[in-house]
């Protein structure tokens, strides 16, 4: 192969990295709001949010999954800078319009909400999203039967989280491209979604929940992918990735296991600069490997838990929604493998300068970007 197309060959494959990795810095991604939804026996509703308020005045919607993506990420950063009062006061002259992409809705007829409550964090860490509170409440109309949400595309994806009828359980559901929720009749409840739907519901959860979404689980697998392009070492690592965060998965989201985000998160991003540098140190995969894979899949299991823990699994269904979530979560991590593969795996693998020149540099990278959001996220 001459210099020239190496040249090419290695710009490539660096503008591939930069677009895989770009996102990732910032660390700003961009979450579902979640509103819970209560009705009172005074006759009044109550809906409380929990938004980044900043992505939503920025004009940053679903189009991008973290907002270092988006042409107005400049306007965004200058409002996660800004202090709570200051915020404040942007928010409620855009308030106006900000309701009318919410929808609350009596029997076909929408309401118009009040604001009763506006909590807006201290700046903190401004590499992360800030989640501010926000309450609207209103009057049931007498005699209402039916209750529907929506929240505007433009705004994003919603999880709107409604009560518990009669001993029954409380129902979460998620919401994309400004769909309506099925009708929750007051007083007794939403009409329970066949198996089929919360099969197709959850797998699709947990595959957006990598691709997009998932950039430090996606960095972990392309960690893997680069030491051993051979189908059965990977095979086995990921067999030993999933089987470890489908454990502690399980155990999260039933409360038998617990750990603060604030331990989780930052022990994921050092398992990224592990698996990384060890892709440098060494040119073959150790036996030893997969052991520790599995040990670090334990850790990402909890990660997953998180988004599990806002939309919640159905009780009735419960088995169904964690294995369909798992299965999304795999078809994503193999997504990205299968991406990388053709991107770079295809063309290079059998290249004398394959490791020098792809592996190494990559490695260095991912070690870099998770070295970053370790201190990031233990400081933070």
């Amino acid at each position: 192969m001459n210099a020239h197309f190496r040249s090419v060959a290695w710009r490539t494959v660096a503008i591939v990295l930069m677009l895989v990795l770009a996102p990732a810095a910032g660390a700003h991604e961009i979450r579902p709001a979640i509103a819970d939804v209560a009705f009172a026996d005074d006759g009044t509703y109550r809906a409380t949010l929990n938004v980044n308020l900043e992505a939503v005045l920025a004009g940053i919607g679903p189009a991008h999954a973290d907002t270092n993506e988006s042409p107005n990420a400049q306007q965004y950063n200058r409002l996660r800078a800004l202090p709570p009062a200051a915020l404040e006061s942007e928010v409620r002259k855009y308030l106006p319009d900000y309701l009318k992409g919410i929808m609350l809705e009596f029997d076909g007829a929408r309401s118009e909400p009040g604001l009763c409550e506006l909590k807006i964090p201290p700046v903190g860490d401004a590499a992360r999203a800030r989640l501010s509170t926000l309450g609207l409440c209103g009057l049931v109309p007498k005699g209402a039967r039916a209750f529907r949400w929506a929240y505007a595309a433009e705004f994003g994806q919603s999880i709107v989280r409604l009560p518990a009828v009669g001993g029954g359980e409380r129902v979460a559901l998620w919401l994309k491209d400004g769909r309506k929720s099925d009708p929750y009749v007051i007083g007794v409840g939403v009409e329970r979604p066949t198996r089929a739907a919360i099969i197709a519901q959850y797998t699709g959860l947990g595959f957006t929940h990598i691709l997009p979404f998932g950039v430090d689980h996606i960095l972990f697998v392309l960690g893997l992918f680069l030491l051993s392009l051979q189908w059965r070492p990977l095979l086995i690592q990921v067999t030993a990735f999933t089987v470890a965060h489908t454990i502690t998965l399980a155990l999260s989201v039933y409360g038998l296991v617990s750990l603060s985000p604030a331990i989780v998160e930052p022990l994921i991003a050092a398992s990224i600069v592990y698996v990384a540098v060890e892709n440098i140190v060494t040119p073959r995969l150790h036996a030893w490997r997969p052991f520790v894979v599995f040990g670090f899949g334990l850790l990402h299991g909890m990660g997953f838990a998180g988004v599990l823990q806002e939309v919640g699994l159905p009780r009735s269904e419960f088995l169904a929604g964690l294995l369909s979530f798992n299965v999304g979560v795999e078809l994503g991590q193999l997504t990205a493998i299968a991406l990388a593969y053709i991107t770079v795996g295809y063309w290079f693998k059998d290249r004398a300068w394959y490791r020098s020149r792809v592996v190494i540099p990559a490695s260095a990278a991912i070690a870099l970007i998770g070295l970053y959001w370790t201190i990031e996220r233990t400081l933070g």
